[in-house]
């Protein structure tokens, strides 16, 4: 039986940094040279980054990225390297190369285009349409696959193993949303076993705008069983001895039938030890510890990490340092800042409690008390004085109008005033601490609550917040987050003993509807079907409807859903269906 050692690498990219992503990329690859690999694969379109987006409508960036590939390929010596790229010719393909002996020596281009939810490839690329091949590498034969390939059962992951693939490479940038990776697993373990082939799943990791990727890397064998898997959210190099059974005879005899296709080319791809041995790897050599199966993180802990790694790699790659958020010593503000500690340490963060006269003693001390357990800069900011003199200032225009939701909004966009002043004298980045059940019903202040350059919890439900800050407090030795603050009923504390029930309905009744609508696409006439009261589904939908205007206008957040606002769902503001 022959043995292929094959490196599976989980990288981080940036998108349109080419000289970091050859560095890291060149730099991975030594590795896996060094340790006698004869095959890395990269992720998706790695010399770019992914999704590289507009930019792939300048043709320096698509010169620059096929220089930066060559850069690659010069490093290739006893390895063979796959990886993603953008190609070009009479027009523009989701290409990964085949890098051996210092040269691109082929080029695989991408089949299946997604055009949903956050995917536009259709928008850039054509679809790949010349016959595929076959690539002996170390004298294994091996396809070639890019990440939406191998979710079409028909794609070409099925035309590869009729002609004799005995392993198939698939190249991803899929990115994470919660439940996800064992969704993955099992579509790669039945696309191995219905091929008859092992199956290398690499994908990226890392943050990108509001796309998180997860990574969660997997090699499969011929009969679909999952033999090795990297960790979530973590750079990861995975080296997997892989003994590959002779699957093409049994491919032949599988009841499906027999393939009466044209057998795909196979290009010869020898490194330098092969070309002495003219051989495969000996199963006689020593074989490495069976890889680690990396376990699936649980449903908590793995948003938390999405959040954390989304908003570290949001700062670091745009080059901001540290953080000012709002601590109002309410729920979102909290776990903000402990994800935000999480992210980039505490000497990074720095909380601001701005209190007017409707604030609370406690919420207060809550804030103080969380600062401290977080070890990060604290300060507060009184806002009563300017909230006073602007009320003095607009009294005149006001006259003879009771006070309204115009005065409440008035403290919140002096609070937003204040943070954005910190943000411009020290070069802090504002961190907006808006939930995704308040983005959708409309409920925060548009230039003042929506201020920010990230929104942490964008796609965070108010209910999912509390369960996120109960799961923190069981890590480590003790709880940071104070329980006042998780016991306490909601509030903007914006008028004297306001809670959030007296504007929206309790969020454990709000939630599920605004699930069902946003995410699962749901009419109101099914809502009420399911059992929600009519007239609190007309109100929901009628709020979430009329605030779109302002989450045009808000910062981008982790996508962490299968429908996130955002890229993920795009409807029209000037919108007369209901």
């Amino acid at each position: 039986m022959p043995r292929l050692r094959i490196a599976s690498c989980q990288i981080n990219t940036r998108v349109g940094d080419l000289d970091h992503n050859v560095g890291r990329i060149v730099e991975v690859l030594g590795d896996a040279t060094a340790a006698g690999c004869d095959l890395a694969v990269f992720p998706e379109l790695a010399i770019t980054g992914y999704p590289p987006e507009d930019l792939l409508l300048k043709p320096g960036f698509i010169a620059d990225n096929r220089a930066a590939l060559d850069r690659v390929a010069a490093a290739t010596t006893t390895c063979v390297a796959v990886v993603g790229f953008v190609d070009a010719g009479r027009d523009l393909w989701n290409a990964a190369a085949i890098c051996a002996h210092g040269e691109v020596v082929g080029v695989y281009h991408k089949q299946e285009l997604p055009n949903y939810a956050v995917f536009d490839e259709a928008r850039y690329f054509a679809r790949g349409s010349d016959p595929a091949q076959l690539w002996s590498v170390g004298g294994v034969r091996v396809g070639v696959s890019i990440c939406e390939d191998a979710w079409n059962p028909a794609g070409p992951i099925l035309d590869q193993a009729d002609s004799g693939a005995e392993l198939v490479v698939n190249l991803n940038a899929s990115p994470f949303s919660a439940g996800k990776l064992l969704r993955r697993e099992r579509l790669m373990g039945t696309r191995a076993a219905d091929a008859s082939t092992a199956l290398v799943y690499v994908n990226q990791v890392g943050g990108q705008d509001e796309l998180v990727f997860d990574g969660g890397s997997m090699v499969f064998d011929a009969h679909g069983a999952l033999v090795a898997r990297s960790p979530q959210f973590v750079e990861d190099v995975l080296i997997v001895d892989l003994d590959v059974d002779q699957v093409y005879r049994k491919r032949l005899l599988d009841p499906r039938g027999r393939p009466t296709d044209d057998l795909l080319p196979v290009a010869v791809v020898r490194s330098e030890e092969v070309e002495a041995s003219e051989s495969r790897r000996s199963v006689d050599e020593p074989r490495l510890p069976d890889p680690p199966i990396a376990a699936p993180l649980d449903a908590d802990e793995e948003v938390y990490r999405a959040l954390v790694v989304g908003t570290r790699d949001y700062l670091v790659k745009n080059g901001f340092s540290d953080v000012v958020i709002g601590l109002s010593g309410g729920i979102d503000s909290t776990l903000v800042a402990t994800i935000a500690v999480d992210a980039i340490g505490a000497d990074h963060v720095h909380g601001v409690s701005m209190p007017s006269r409707y604030s609370s003693d406690h919420s207060r001390s809550d804030a103080e008390l969380l600062a401290d357990n977080l070890g990060v800069d604290f300060r507060t900011i009184a806002i009563e004085p300017a909230h006073a003199a602007l009320l003095d200032m607009l009294a005149p225009s006001f006259e003879g109008r009771d006070p309204d939701l115009t005065e409440e909004n008035v403290q919140s966009r002096i609070r937003g005033l204040t943070l954005m002043a910190l943000s411009n004298k020290f070069g802090w980045i504002v961190l907006s601490t808006g939930n995704k059940s308040e983005v959708a019903v409309g409920y925060a202040t548009l230039y003042g609550d929506t201020i920010g350059g990230y929104s942490v919890l964008k796609d965070l439900y108010k209910t999912r917040v509390y369960e996120l800050c109960r799961w923190r407090n069981t890590q480590g030795d003790e709880p940071v987050i104070p329980e006042g603050v998780i016991a306490k009923p909601p509030s903007a504390e914006l008028r004297p003993d306001q809670r959030d029930d007296q504007s929206l309905p309790p969020y454990d009744v709000l939630d599920p509807i605004l699930e069902a609508y946003i995410e699962d696409d749901r009419t109101v006439s099914e809502l009420i079907s399911h059992g929600h009261d009519p007239e609190v589904v007309r109100r929901i939908v009628r709020l979430v409807d009329s605030a779109e205007y302002k989450r045009r206008q808000s910062p981008i957040g982790a996508r962490i859903t299968e429908k996130a606002f955002g890229k993920d769902r795009r409807l029209p503001i000037t919108n007369g269906f209901r």
